[in-house]
Order: C-alpha cells, then sequence, then structure tokens
C-alpha cells in the first residue's frame, strides 16, 4: 500500500476539482499532510474521499457526511451512534421517497 496521495492523483481517480478536495479539507473531512504547499494524502483520507464521494451521490450534505464520519471515529459498538446513523439513513430514504413522487406526479402531468 502507498504511504501517500498527490492531490492531483486523487482529482483524477474520483474525478473532482482539486477545489473539491481543497474544500473537504476546509472543513476537516480530510486532514492531508503538508509538505510546505504540497497536500500529501493517506491511505485513510483516500478512503474518506471514497466515502464522501458515496454520501454525496446518495445526496447528504457536508454536515450530514460529517456527522457519519464523526461516527466512525468514535469507539465502537456504541449503541446511540448506530442508531443515529439508522435513523439518519431512514429520514433520507424518506426524503428520497417524496422526491420520487414529486417526480412521478410531474411526470403525469405532463
Amino acid at each position: 500500500m502507498r504511504e501517500y496521495y498527490s492531490i492531483t492523483e486523487l482529482t483524477r481517480e474520483f474525478d473532482v476539482s482539486t477545489r473539491t478536495l481543497r474544500f473537504y479539507e476546509d472543513e476537516g473531512l480530510v486532514q492531508p499532510v503538508r509538505r510546505g504547499r504540497t497536500r500529501l494524502f493517506r491511505p485513510s483520507d483516500r478512503h474518506l474521499i471514497r466515502q464522501i464521494m458515496r454520501g454525496k451521490r446518495l445526496g447528504f450534505s457536508i454536515n450530514e457526511i460529517r456527522e457519519i464520519i464523526q461516527m466512525y471515529k468514535e469507539p465502537p459498538g456504541e449503541v446511540g451512534q448506530l442508531n443515529l446513523m439508522i435513523k439518519r439513513i431512514e429520514e433520507k430514504r424518506e426524503d428520497l421517497r417524496q422526491k420520487r413522487r414529486d417526480l412521478e406526479e410531474t411526470l403525469a402531468e405532463l
């Protein structure tokens, strides 16, 4: 396993801009190592970026993604954390169901 990834390598891998990765850093979602002006991302940062991208595809906001990531950083086995995550996922599912119903109604009216 590699020790570090450059910002360029990760922008290509995840098809995002350097600004996007800097934004995730500014938001505290990833903390790359800094060597002068160069950002070096560890494999753990790469994994987090993958999780962030998955969360964005599922429609989660940055704040929701931050909350989920924080839950993963806490000691495992916390029932409250797991229940909160299940609750958030159910809320997101219902939101997506409502959006689908709205789109289907709009389509039926066309």
